[in-house]
């Protein structure tokens, strides 16, 4: 009778709990994933807020009503988006000067088929929501378009995926199969093959 193999065993142990450890892991971030989801769908019925001095990097404005004053337009820029039809097309974002100093603020003045679409803005009250861009920048999605560009749509809590369970499931299946798969060669090498 062969005896089993411990280096080669122990690393397969080592290898499946590193793997429930992962699904584990998932599993957590499953339950923090649905708190912020919840946060997020709540935030529209909070009451609107002013566009702050120093926007916070939390995460803690997305989703929020939010109105900010443009003083000066200073930078557009085309990025891919959906008009509020659903249409695939370029958002308009514009950098704006809100004061002599401070961040300014970026908003999303609207969708059009062109991403070079002239943009005659010049400024001004803009209300809408919070989004968070590509970057994590705060970005204001305005709830009216400038002058030649259609709504941009709105920003929803609904766009973000929850995979967190399905990622936990695919470890331990992980974990299972290369026990199962250890288990069999095992297996065979004790009857001789």
């Amino acid at each position: 009778m062969k005896r089993i193999p411990i280096l080669p065993t122990l690393i397969v142990i080592a290898a499946a709990v590193a793997m429930a450890m992962l699904g584990l892991w998932q599993v957590r971030r499953l339950h923090e994933k649905e708190q912020l989801l919840a946060r997020y769908a709540a935030a529209p019925g909070k009451p609107p807020v002013a566009w702050p001095a120093v926007p916070p990097s939390d995460g803690s404005l997305l989703y929020r009503r939010i109105s900010g004053y443009c003083l000066e337009p200073t930078l557009w820029s085309a990025r891919a988006g959906r008009s509020r039809a659903g249409e695939g097309g370029w958002r308009h974002v514009v950098l704006c000067r809100t004061g002599a100093e401070g961040p300014g603020m970026a908003v999303d003045m609207g969708w059009s088929k062109d991403p070079k679409n002239p943009v005659g803005w010049t400024g001004g009250r803009v209300t809408g929501m919070i989004d968070a861009d590509r970057d994590h920048i705060l970005l204001l999605v305005s709830d009216q378009a400038a002058p030649g560009l259609s709504p941009s749509l709105r920003p929803s809590p609904e766009d973000i995926p929850n995979n967190h369970f399905a990622y936990a499931v695919q470890w331990f299946a992980f974990a299972g199969i290369a026990l199962v798969i250890y288990a069999l060669a095992l297996r065979r090498r004790m009857r001789g093959a």
